[in-house]
């Protein structure tokens, strides 16, 4: 079974153009249902003795570990569409007839409202006194990009410095799957980088020349990797004086909140996130009604 698991990865990767995190959370995932399915035969309530002999009541009693165990309901949908994906994959290869998986309903998936920081939370951020060297030009350029062009965390830490196009300013993006945008940068952003840039190629020469072509890298040339770069956002919210956690991924909610909250259209801003439904933008309109409601009660002499 082992073998097939990690045929499937090779499937996921050349076939089906899965993200790297894609790839390696589908993977964990029929992993863990494998161990499942395992550890339930040899206790005598499920024999098991090939993926051909799994069932739906298997695959929902699965599920029913996962819930029980306060798995979030998006999470354990996307552990079964992992399943599903395994089984067609199977099917495709003439190893089995019948996925188990398709009989499966996922669970309906909570609502929740993104969190954001407000315009002057973000601003406050953003103003914070940077260390006047290297790393503070480079910290300072990385949090204007990554909220002037709302990318993900995944996408900042894989910018090129050709990726940044100061003329027309824009930025070209590599998302999920390998797919490419192409996104605007503001001017504040643009400058931000190119004092950063500047700095690094005197740096550079300095050393004795060369180029990086990784746009954030650290003091050893190497590219910033995500865990890096939250740490950096967490030191400058602490320095900022914002009491609250923020996550990497509430600058990108806060990029798509504030646009619409101005007026943009809801489709515009599916295509700056890079979203391939509009369902996963629309989770921001409930942010705006929200500061709507909250402007009406305040201004209306008739709300109270």
């Amino acid at each position: 079974m082992d073998t097939v698991i990690q045929q499937f990865g090779s499937y996921l990767e050349m076939e089906r153009n899965f993200s790297p995190n894609t790839k390696k959370a589908y993977l964990s995932d029929v992993e863990q249902f494998y161990h499942f399915l395992k550890d339930a035969g040899k206790s005598g309530r499920i024999p098991v003795s090939g993926w051909e002999g799994v069932s739906h009541l298997d695959v929902r009693s699965f599920l029913a570990v996962l819930h029980r165990s306060g798995i979030k309901k998006v999470t354990i949908a996307r552990k079964l569409s992992a399943i599903r994906t395994f089984y067609g994959y199977l099917i495709r290869q003439g190893k089995l007839k019948s996925n188990p998986a398709t009989l499966v309903q996922a669970p309906a998936a909570e609502k929740y409202v993104p969190q954001v920081l407000s315009v002057d939370e973000m601003f406050r951020l953003l103003e914070t006194a940077y260390r006047p060297d290297l790393a503070g030009f480079r910290d300072k350029a990385m949090l204007e990009l990554f909220y002037s062009s709302g990318l993900r965390l995944s996408e900042l830490a894989g910018m090129n410095i050709e990726d940044l196009d100061f003329g027309q300013c824009l930025v070209r993006v590599r998302g999920k799957g390998s797919k490419e945008r192409i996104v605007p940068v503001g001017k504040v952003a643009l400058a931000s980088l190119r004092a950063f840039i500047d700095r690094r190629s005197i740096a550079l020469e300095k050393k004795g020349g060369g180029t990086l072509r990784p746009l954030f890298t650290g003091c050893t040339g190497s590219r910033l990797n995500v865990r890096t770069i939250s740490r950096i956002l967490h030191k400058y919210v602490v320095k900022s004086g914002m009491d609250r956690k923020v996550s990497p991924h509430m600058l990108r909610h806060s990029f798509a909140t504030h646009l619409l909250d101005a007026g943009a259209d809801l489709r515009a801003i599916q295509e700056l996130l890079g979203h391939e439904s509009l369902s996963t933008t629309q989770k921001y309109t409930s942010v705006s009604i929200g500061k709507l409601m909250e402007v009406y009660d305040r201004a209306h002499p008739k709300a109270k």
